[in-house]
């Protein structure tokens, strides 16, 4: 997948319109249905996506002007926006969730080329990051809505960079150690200190990268030697 930030943003205008579209073919009232995060409902999931849009927004004019922006003004925001809004109307989560997709990709769109190499210290990254991150929000959270939309419609491209950073993100004393194959791969990926007797997972990218983001129950992938599969590293 591209890390050019404006063709990200592109990427990301495409995965919103997915999820506004199955968000308005919901019945009425399926704002207070369960989704498939426990304890959330399908309110709480498009809630969050729409505030965390605007979290991001934040990122980004912190980047354009230099201003500090945090993400969240406190460290209880985030919870206490998904908290206010969950329970309102699905046409009101609707429109929110479209409202502040424009205002982050106006904001994308305001970022002078210079800008998105500014680095933010509250995420150890630069300003370039900020788009996958946003794709990557709403690309999983679709699947967790719990409707049509799973992991099997994520792209190639995308499967393959989601599971490339939860491995490079996972830390070995969370998990035993893997030896992951994702067909096509030339080379595997690794997970901790892997040695001789280290269990190998094999099967479609989509899949493994699902299983390791607690997206999907891995019925579908082969443990090497046969086995039942692992608990995979904490995806955070």
């Amino acid at each position: 997948m591209t890390i050019d930030p404006l063709v990200l943003m592109t990427d990301v205008d495409q995965a919103t319109e997915r999820l506004i579209r199955t968000a308005e073919g919901l019945e009425p009232g399926a704002e207070s249905a369960p989704s498939l995060l426990p304890g959330w409902t399908i309110g709480h999931v498009l809630t969050h996506v729409a505030r965390n849009a605007d979290s991001f927004t934040n990122l980004l004019t912190w980047a354009r002007t230099g201003v500090e922006t945090p993400q969240y003004p406190t460290p209880r925001a985030r919870e206490e926006g998904i908290e206010a809004g969950h329970r309102r109307p699905l046409a009101e989560q609707i429109a929110d969730l479209r409202e502040s997709h424009e205002r982050f990709a106006d904001a994308g769109a305001a970022m002078p080329a210079e800008a998105w190499a500014f680095h933010l210290p509250s995420t150890g990254r630069s300003a370039a990051f900020v788009p996958w991150a946003r794709l990557r929000e709403v690309e999983v959270h679709h699947v967790d809505v719990g409707r049509d939309y799973t992991p099997e419609d994520w792209s190639d491209a995308f499967a393959l960079r989601l599971l490339r950073e939860i491995v490079g993100g996972a830390k070995a004393e969370d998990a035993s150690a893997l030896v992951l194959r994702p067909q096509g791969l030339e080379h595997p990926l690794t997970i901790g200190a892997v040695t001789d007797a280290t269990v190998a997972i094999g099967g479609p990218t989509r899949s493994i990268a699902a299983w390791l983001a607690g997206r999907a129950d891995g019925a579908d992938l082969t443990v090497s030697p046969d086995g039942t599969l692992p608990t995979p590293p904490r995806w955070k």
